[in-house]
């Protein structure tokens, strides 16, 4: 049974003339005589080869041996085999081809735009104040260098090499570099303890990696080197480390077996070949943390996860050649492959900013987009909750007419933050393009866009070529309730199974209903169309029959203008079978008080009713978070009910269980 869905009341923005004009959506829906958005939709999920085939092309995806066919599914849509015979290398179409001839014309942008060697491709400043930028003739050669340092190392095709670095244009380049050779990248989130960089450099049989000597973080030298080693003495296989001096602290260097970035790549000839890969050889594994267990290696292609990247960023932040977009987020999350690919493939710059987004003052995020003209940006919730206490004054002293969106991914958000940010900062023009998916994925489910009207929090459509929907228990459609979100098509970002664990891959996607990609999220429809996405489903909590999704109730709290953000968990109920805990952020200078715990009990009260009133509301400094900014409700549970926590590895701030344990 599926309770009534309310959420997100009237649309507040809707497309002007010019951006329909403009979006690269109207070109792509032009070029195939597509009248509107709801019958490129029809098409692009009931045709996914006619509708894969037409984004490579628009892509301008080039083939050295051109694809026979676009998608066999000849083992089953859990296994679609995509650009059967292609032989192409995704470098490039990133960076070799706009090197190439002086230059080559975008066709998903206006006649006037073009790409050559001199577009920038790179922007980056840390958070000391140092600053750099990379035209793509300069990548190209910088790629070439780095990918000689890696083949005098004896690697080559099919070599699995690790990332541990902070984001600099080095990470980029070492990205690129191991694409370039045929190897198979493994990007690691920079705040990885060792265990957790073990257990990804074993499970893939990594040959060497990538890291630095540290990263600057709120004006201090934080120290990576000797995590690296730990991690390293542990992998058999690793047998080399190229080490960036990023902040110059003193480090320990194994001999044989450690080589600097600048003794070892800057002295390589800057022109290399490109390997010759089969469109659907390995690209890179991302791990994602499940519930229980190791980590998932998601398998990712050459012609898959970064032609989901640009379909997405294009038709969704439509980004156009010559565009800055910047995403707040580490390369060990889907997000920072996704957005080199994703910029790069569209002749845009991707800005790097490595450091904390409100340091040393809390107009640093926006400083940034007035110094280096930032164009589209993914924030997350809890950076916008966070930056509201410390008031209007830090955006409002900087010219951010730059801006042409806001994204956000990785956490549902709350109405008034979401309102605060389109109103405040946008000006109410500004759309907020909210994003969701996964590493799985290679990017989006359901996505706004500058075609379709918004309403606060919400999602426009399902992006073109997801064939999504929402589903009730029994696996049928349903609209205004919430649901299980499920795919019913394959697509070309697809994951191709799980590293080495094809059995886990199809238990945790396709053990539910025959041929049907079930996500893990519950989400909802409205009767406007417009989708919501509610958290995990084994996030949701069922008290007395009655599904209540967390951030519902999590909205209610952080209205109060002493609260910053809160998670809401269920836990065990001999009765009502679940009854509901809520864990809560206070302001910093705010000490909680038990008249502030009754207070907040009868807002949820009064909005959710007294059935749905919350057993406990505990205070804590802090929620356990992964660097993508996503509250782990799972952990806190698990914490607060004593159980085993599962991985924990990707939590950047993993003392904060400590204090959900004591929270009682």
């Amino acid at each position: 049974m599926t309770e009534s869905f309310a959420f997100g009341g009237s649309i507040v923005w809707n497309p002007t003339p010019e951006h329909i004009e403009h979006a690269n959506l109207t070109a792509f829906m032009r070029a195939y005589y597509i009248k509107d958005f709801e019958e490129l939709m029809q098409k692009s999920t009931r045709d996914v080869a006619w509708f894969t085939d037409a984004v490579l092309k628009f892509l301008d995806i080039q083939f050295y041996e051109p694809y026979s066919k676009t998608v066999d599914l000849s083992r089953g849509i859990q296994f679609p085999k995509w650009c059967i015979g292609g032989k192409m290398n995704i470098v490039h179409n990133c960076v070799d081809k706009w090197t190439m001839d002086g230059g080559r014309r975008t066709i998903n942008t206006s006649g006037a735009d073009v790409v050559n060697g001199q577009s920038s491709a790179v922007i980056f400043e840390g958070e000391e104040g140092v600053t750099k930028s990379l035209t793509y003739a300069e990548l190209y050669k910088e790629v070439n260098k780095a990918a000689n340092a890696l083949r005098s190392l004896g690697l080559g095709k099919g070599d699995a090499v690790g990332i541990f670095m902070p984001m600099t244009p080095e990470i980029v380049i070492a990205l690129l570099a191991i694409a370039k050779i045929g190897g198979i990248i493994l990007p690691l989130f920079s705040g990885y303890g060792a265990g957790a960089i073990v257990s990804r450099l074993a499970d893939a049989n990594a040959k060497a990696l990538f890291a630095a000597d540290g990263a600057f973080r709120r004006g201090k030298s934080v120290e990576m080197k000797s995590i690296a080693d730990e991690a390293a003495e542990q992998v058999d296989s690793l047998k080399h480390m190229i080490v960036l001096k990023r902040t110059g602290q003193s480090i320990n260097m194994k001999e044989e077996r450690d080589h600097w970035w600048h003794e070892l790549v800057d002295a390589q000839s800057d022109i290399a070949e490109t390997e010759i890969t089969s469109a659907e050889d390995p690209l890179m594994i991302i791990y994602t943390s499940g519930t229980t267990g190791k980590p998932k290696g998601a398998v990712h292609t050459h012609c898959g996860f970064p032609v989901k990247a640009a379909q997405d960023m294009a038709f969704g932040t439509d980004v156009h050649a010559g565009d800055v977009i910047y995403w707040m987020t580490d390369m060990g999350w889907m997000m920072g492959p996704w957005q080199v690919f994703g910029s790069l493939l569209l002749g845009a710059t991707m800005f790097l900013y490595d450091g904390a987004p409100d340091f040393p003052a809390p107009d640093r995020l926006w400083s940034l987009v007035e110094k280096h003209g930032i164009n589209q940006m993914g924030v997350s919730p809890t950076l916008i909750r966070s930056l509201i206490p410390q008031g209007d004054e830090h955006f409002r002293k900087h010219d951010l007419s730059s801006l042409k969106c806001f994204a956000s991914t990785g956490e549902p958000w709350n109405p008034d933050p979401w309102m605060w940010l389109f109103e405040k900062v946008g000006e109410s023009r500004r759309p907020i393009i909210n994003y969701s998916g996964g590493t799985e994925i290679s990017g989006g489910i359901v996505m706004g866009n500058f075609l379709l009207p918004l309403k606060p929090c919400a999602f426009s459509a399902a992006c073109p070529g997801m064939d999504a929907d929402v589903v009730d228990e029994n696996g049928m459609s349903i609209r205004n309730a919430v649901g299980e979100l499920v795919i019913k098509a394959p697509w070309i970002g697809m994951t191709r199974g799980f590293w080495n664990d094809k059995q886990r891959y199809l238990d945790t996607y396709w053990s539910r209903w025959e041929n049907v990609w079930v996500h893990g999220d519950f989400a909802a429809i409205d009767t406007d169309g417009l989708w919501y996405i509610l958290g995990r489903s084994d996030d949701t909590i069922k008290i007395a029959g009655k599904r209540l999704g967390p951030a519902e109730v999590e909205s209610i709290l952080v209205r109060h203008k002493d609260i910053v953000e809160a998670a809401a968990i269920g836990v065990p109920h001999d009765v009502k079978g679940s009854e509901l805990v809520i864990f809560a952020v206070t302001r910093p200078e705010l000490s909680p008080t038990d008249a502030l715990r009754r207070e907040l009990i009868e807002m949820v009260i009064a909005e959710m009713g007294r059935p749905l009133a919350p057993k406990a509301i505990l205070f804590v400094s802090d929620l356990p978070k992964t660097r993508n900014a996503k509250v782990m409700r799972r952990v806190i549970r698990s914490a607060y009910l004593g159980l085993e926590l599962g991985d924990t590895s990707s939590l950047v701030n993993p003392q904060a269980v400590d204090e959900i344990r004591r929270a009682k």
